[in-house]
């Protein structure tokens, strides 16, 4: 008899639960992307690119987390996560500097952002502790953002700005629970950090998009 395959999916049960949820904030996040492509301006295509970033990033992370692969090809995939999310965080620093002051401000911190992002990616890969390198990278671009739609919020100079910051502040509870050694089962599923950071960040993928939306169909006045 020949003998069966290998498994093509990782066994282990929280592993699983976190490519599940990789796999559903991956379809909507690519469903805001699209859903911000049309002909709605620079804006909207930055906006539609961090949307996307995200997306893609969640594919890659679910297939990580949830597929028996070699060393090499998981080191592969995990060297393009930290890319693609470094790159989705520029350009949220970036859109995020076009709703604060203006679409060529935005246009300038653009290339910026950018060059960041793939400096802390290769900060990320040369030293020991590079998950670090990048969450404080991202800490940082975050609460940039934040600062900019409090501010923003509070001049009521932004339609949407309320909802972009509390999205953002979800993102940042989001990653504090990452960053936790937290574990949960709900509805009889395990999950462990990584899972439960998807599922809030799941929760503040609408808000985040309702703000984006807001803000896009909408001048701000600055």
């Amino acid at each position: 008899m020949r003998a069966a395959p290998p498994a093509l999916l990782i066994e282990s049960p929280t592993e699983r639960t976190t490519a599940a949820t990789d796999a559903v904030m991956a379809a909507l996040a690519l469903g805001y992307a699209r859903s911000l492509l049309g002909g709605r301006g620079w804006r909207a295509r930055v906006w539609a690119g961090a949307f996307g970033g995200l997306g893609l990033a969640a594919a890659l992370g679910a297939a990580a987390h949830g597929l028996r692969l070699g060393e090499r090809a998981h080191a592969a995939l995990w060297r393009a996560i930290y890319l693609t999310l470094g790159l989705t965080v520029a350009l949220f620093a970036a859109a995020a500097t076009a709703d604060g002051w203006g679409e060529r401000a935005g246009r300038k911190a653009l290339p910026i952002t950018l060059l960041a992002a793939l400096g802390f990616y290769g900060a990320s890969q040369r030293l020991a502790r590079g998950f670090i390198v990048f969450v404080v990278y991202e800490a940082a671009a975050l609460l940039y953002a934040l600062g900019v739609y409090a501010r923003l919020a509070r001049g009521g100079r932004l339609a949407g700005a309320e909802l972009t910051a509390a999205g953002i502040l979800i993102s940042l509870l989001a990653a504090a629970v990452q960053s936790s050694s937290l574990r949960l089962t709900l509805l009889g599923l395990p999950f462990d950090n990584n899972g439960l950071f998807h599922l809030v960040q799941i929760a503040g993928l609408p808000v985040l998009a309702a703000g984006v939306r807001a803000a896009l169909d909408h001048q701000p006045e600055h």
